[in-house]
């Protein structure tokens, strides 16, 4: 299958043929990503994107946010000046 690069605004555009984009099931506002290779260019359907504090959350600490402990909330104080700080 063959395309051609065309000027898009002040850009270059691709036009991908639907029924590539129907094999692929990718849509019209799905992200992808581009791979340059030395010869080409891979392109992807990117991963999900947007994730949720929470969801961020349970991939940082590895275990369910209400197993996550939780900071005080109390005003710490960690003494006096030591170095140049602005207070």
């Amino acid at each position: 299958m063959y395309a051609t690069i065309q000027r898009w605004g002040n850009s270059q555009g691709l036009r991908i043929p639907k029924a590539l984009l129907d094999a692929l099931g990718l849509r019209e506002n799905d992200r992808v990503e581009l791979i340059q290779s030395d010869d080409g260019i891979q392109i992807k359907k990117a991963a999900a994107g947007h994730r949720t504090l929470e969801e961020r959350l349970v991939a940082f600490y590895g275990k369910p946010v209400d197993e996550i402990p939780r900071l005080e909330t109390q005003e710490i104080d960690w003494g006096k000046r030591a170095g140049d700080e602005a207070w």
